[in-house]
């Protein structure tokens, strides 16, 4: 972290870093793992001032959570340019998306590998997180519904679980992304918008898959 122990700095700076050293260590080691000794050396501070500031391993976990969790939904939001069409904003948030997990591996592995798997209150903390991230994605499904034709047939719950499907499929693909050498944020982002896209646009003009041999309307 480079940070001289004893150094005096405003309170604020020194949770931050204290907290970089955490989301290293959590994403790194495991929750279970890691040890405030390990954090504090990390930080370049005693561990005494760790528990001062953060209380408790569980306390600054959680605080992990909601920051890593707070900036990834940021840059999904910023990446999605208002006033282009639907298709153009996922596009533009998908890499957003990818490209801030991939600058943040230890950050995502927290989120996406620590937190969901160590029980509450961890799991709720992401789970508000990802419902925002649904909710944003949902709009743009119901955007480009309406851009494809004024009176959308896609109900409410097939536009919800469409996002649902979308965020599963882009968290999957940010595990494999970070993990496979050469892999861009924007090869990811396309990725997805092929194996998604394509669908979608047949659906909202009305051509849904249907299985063989069955009639129109929703599959049985």
């Amino acid at each position: 972290m480079g940070a001289v122990k004893g150094k005096r700095m405003p309170r604020a700076v020194r949770e931050q870093q204290m907290m970089d050293a955490a989301v290293q260590t959590f994403g790194r080691r495991g929750y279970r793992a890691a040890s405030m000794d390990e954090i504090a050396e990390l930080a370049g501070v005693s561990k005494p001032l760790v528990y001062l500031y953060l209380n408790s391993k569980d306390e600054l976990f959680t605080a992990c959570i909601r920051r890593e969790a707070r900036e990834l939904l940021a840059a999904v939001q910023a990446g999605a340019e208002p006033g282009l069409p639907a298709d153009r904003q996922l596009w533009s948030g998908l890499q957003a998306f990818f490209t801030h997990t991939a600058e943040n591996p230890d950050g995502w592995a927290v989120l996406y590998r620590q937190a969901r798997t160590h029980g509450e209150p961890f799991a709720t903390e992401v789970s508000v997180m990802r419902d925002e991230i649904v909710a944003f994605v949902t709009g743009l499904i119901g955007a480009a519904a309406r851009e494809a034709h004024h009176d959308p047939a896609l109900p409410d719950r097939d536009v919800t679980g469409l996002a649902q499907a979308l965020v599963g499929a882009a968290e999957s693909l940010a595990g494999w992304a970070n993990e496979t050498p050469g892999v861009s944020a924007k090869e990811a982002a396309a990725t997805l918008m092929n194996f998604s896209w394509a669908g979608l646009e047949n659906l909202m003009n009305g051509h849904p898959w249907q299985p063989r041999g069955a009639g129109r309307g929703r599959p049985a």
